[in-house]
């Protein structure tokens, strides 16, 4: 099992003051792998922070996505985790994702973000994902599991043969003995 924690639009300290306290609670040394961070880490202090969960941390540039989204496409499991903070950017008015039916919550265009984050447990071709929330001051976690289909290799044949049912051989019946 590998657990990491999929963070980002953190806005830090410019937008809001720090990560809800809630979600620092959560956040507790030594049970997280890896985190990789969507972007808008604004200050040394914050990805210091971050190192203190897991020294595995890896951070991209992002920006205007602050809306959680899990999306499958050609077998790839996609998330966005949101805003960390709920710091408000002014990109959700008129904000239109880029897989908008796997939106699991969306915004008004007179809300502010809803605090995110994302921890996901993989184990092999399983990923479970569990997206916190804070809704109305309550941490609200929802479960999503994905499972990684087998891939084929193109131009292999397939096997026809199905699966059969073939009765054990009992004592003192033809097929008891050895077929040689």
């Amino acid at each position: 099992m590998v657990l990491v924690l999929v963070i980002g639009d953190l806005h830090i300290p410019h937008r809001t003051h720090d990560l809800p306290a809630k979600f620092k609670k959560l956040l507790v040394p030594g049970k997280i792998q890896q985190i990789l961070c969507t972007g808008n880490i604004c200050d040394k202090e914050t990805y210091e922070y971050l190192k203190t969960i897991s020294p595995d941390v890896h951070v991209v540039k992002g920006d205007y996505d602050e809306v959680f989204q899990a999306v499958e496409v050609d077998n790839k499991f996609f998330v966005n985790p949101g805003s960390a903070t709920g710091a408000w950017t002014g990109a959700h008015n008129g904000y239109l994702p880029l897989f908008p039916c796997f939106i699991v919550h969306v915004l008004t265009d007179d809300s502010d973000p809803t605090p995110s984050f994302a921890l996901m447990d993989i184990q092999g071709p399983v990923i479970v994902t569990y997206v916190y929330q804070l809704i109305e001051g309550e941490v609200r976690v929802e479960k999503i599991e994905w499972r990684k289909e087998p891939e084929s290799v193109p131009g292999a044949p397939r096997s026809t043969v199905m699966p059969q049912n073939i009765p054990s051989p009992t004592p003192g019946s033809p097929q008891s003995g050895s077929a040689w």
